[in-house]
This record gives C-alpha cells, structure tokens and sequence, in this order.
C-alpha cells in the first residue's frame, strides 16, 4: 500500500505495485541422469518467492522457478495417495508439479470513483504444497536376467562399455548396471538386473524393485548357468514363474535364451541333450572367452529392432 507523494504533490493518488508470482517447482527428464541418488539428501524443494510490489504502481519481479532434473524413466506418484502424477519417459519431458501463488494488488488496484484513496492492498497467494514419491523404472533396450550367479555381470562387461562388479557368489549385483553397445551410430542400452530368486514377484530378495525396471525394456536376455548340474529347465522355470507373478506386459516381451559359462562345460554334446529335454533354443556362450558372444549380438540387435519397429506401429496413447 502507497500513495504518490512529491515535491508538489503532497497527497497524490494510491500507486502501490501488484506483487510478483511465485516461482512454480518443475520436474524434468535430463538423459544426463541414470539415478535418483543426487535427490537423497534433500527433504524439501522451494522455488523462489515472488517481489514485493513498489511504489510507482512498480509491478514485484517474479520467482524463478526450481526446476528439479531426474533420470527419464521417473514416475512421479502422490506420496500420500499413491496415485501416479506424470510418468515422465522420455528426456526432454516435463511437468510444473507444484505452481507458485499469485501476486497479491497493490492498493493502486482498488481505486474507485467512490474511493480514490483506498488504504488496502491484497497479500499475495500461498503457493501449491505436496509431498512426492518418485520411482526409476530404467528406460532400457534389453535387459539381462537370469537367477544370481548366472553371469549376467560378466556378460555384459563383454557386450558392452560397462565394467561392472564381477564375483563368483550371489546377489553381486545389487542395483541394476546399464552398459552400451555401439554399431552402425546406433546405441543399444543394456541392463543388468540383479539375479532374481523364488519370491522375487512378492518383494524376496528386493526383486520387486528389480522387476520393474524390465518393464521398458524391449527384449529379454534370459541367461542359464549351463555349468550347474541343476536340469536348465528347473532354472529357466524358476525365473519365469517370478516374470508371470509380476503380471503385466513382462511376461509377453521378447526373450532371447542364453546357456552361458560355456567355458566350464566339459561334454557340450551333454549339453544340448540337457538343452533338448528342457525344451529350449538357446545360444551357447562364454562371456569368459568371447564364444557365442557375436552370434549373441546379431540375435540381440535384430530382436531390438523388430520391437523397435513394432513400437512405431502402435497408436500412440493421445
């Protein structure tokens, strides 16, 4: 609230300045970004206040906006509701989660013909508040699955850039590993997800928080210890069932079948008799020696592309 006063204007008119807005809090996709670890240490996000309005009828200067970078993949779900708010899938994506207030008027708003000196002004508007749960679920061309143990780490250290922790006991892997296949200026991105065990669908051994990120892959690398001494269909079965429990598109995506740790079978015609009776058309590889691995490559490029090119054919949700 302000009124006008000079040197030869003692009692000017109202000229108070309307305040400015509130910044709005935005979310957005960055393909920078592979985790939402850099959004651990921080409770609360605010975006800046709006100016407060000045003499002269000088309009406040507006809040910037707080814009809050995440890896695309990231649902955004009302913490209290558990209702999805925006599934932001592609990079680039974006969404104003959280809009700033109004600026209130200055008094120089409210003068009438019946009251040319209105001594109120309006406070400006609070702006919005909620309380958020995000969830990754990895954007990913294939994913590698199988039970712990089944060289999955390994595997994907030989298809790709990616040099991730390799061990020879269970559940090495405890986050998912991406790792990059290059051909023709084309990347492929593959995730390593960690070994899935009985329970899995139902939260055991964290896979739950596992499964989801196969959600958006486009082909399944489905990899079966071809050393254990197990029947490979008891193996190949036990993840499976675990796929079918998650429900949803998981079960109905592209599979692509691997024996893997050929180097440690001594009778490969033992092998493909093992193979036969389990009903399964498999590719035989070492990730140790490289055997297998190209055949393995073309298999997994081509099944990459056909569902790329079976994604362009679907009507895309308006």
């Amino acid at each position: 609230m302000s009124f006008r006063r000079e040197k030869y204007i003692p009692k000017g008119g109202p000229d108070g300045g309307d305040g400015g807005k509130g910044g709005d809090v935005v979310i957005l996709a960055d393909s920078s970004l592979m985790s939402l670890e850099s959004l651990g240490a921080h409770q609360r996000f605010t975006a800046e206040d709006g100016a407060a309005g000045g003499k002269n009828k000088r309009h406040g200067r507006n809040g910037r906006d707080l814009v809050i970078k995440v890896p695309a993949g990231t649902v955004i779900r009302d913490a209290a509701r558990g209702n999805v708010l925006r599934d932001l899938e592609r990079p680039g994506a974006s969404v104003i989660i959280a809009r700033g207030g109004q600026g209130g008027r200055g008094n120089s708003r409210f003068a009438t013909a019946t009251d040319r000196t209105p001594r109120r002004a309006e406070p400006g508007g609070a702006g919005e508040s909620r309380d958020l749960a995000l969830e990754l679920k990895l954007i990913a061309d294939a994913g590698l699955i199988g039970l712990p143990n089944a060289g999955k780490s390994t595997l994907l250290g030989r298809l790709s850039s990616a040099r991730p922790r390799v061990a020879p006991y269970p559940f090495t892997t405890l986050t998912p590993n991406l790792g990059v296949i290059e051909r023709d200026h084309e990347t492929y991105v593959i995730a390593d997800v960690p070994g899935l065990i009985e329970g899995a669908s139902q939260g055991r051994g964290l896979g739950d928080r596992f499964l989801r990120h196969l959600e958006r892959t486009r082909v399944l690398v489905h990899l079966v210890d071809a050393s254990d001494d197990r029947p490979l269909g008891e193996a190949y079965g036990a993840v499976r069932a675990e796929i079918a429990a998650h429900g949803g598109e998981l079960a109905a995506k592209r599979e692509i079948v691997v024996l893997s740790k050929l180097d440690l079978v001594a009778d490969r015609a033992d092998l493909a008799g093992r193979a036969r009776a389990a009903g399964l058309a498999a590719y035989c590889v070492s990730a140790l020696t490289g055997e297998g691995v190209l055949d393995l490559i073309e298999a997994l490029l081509e099944g990459i592309a056909a569902a790329r090119r079976e994604e362009e054919r679907r009507p895309r949700p308006e």
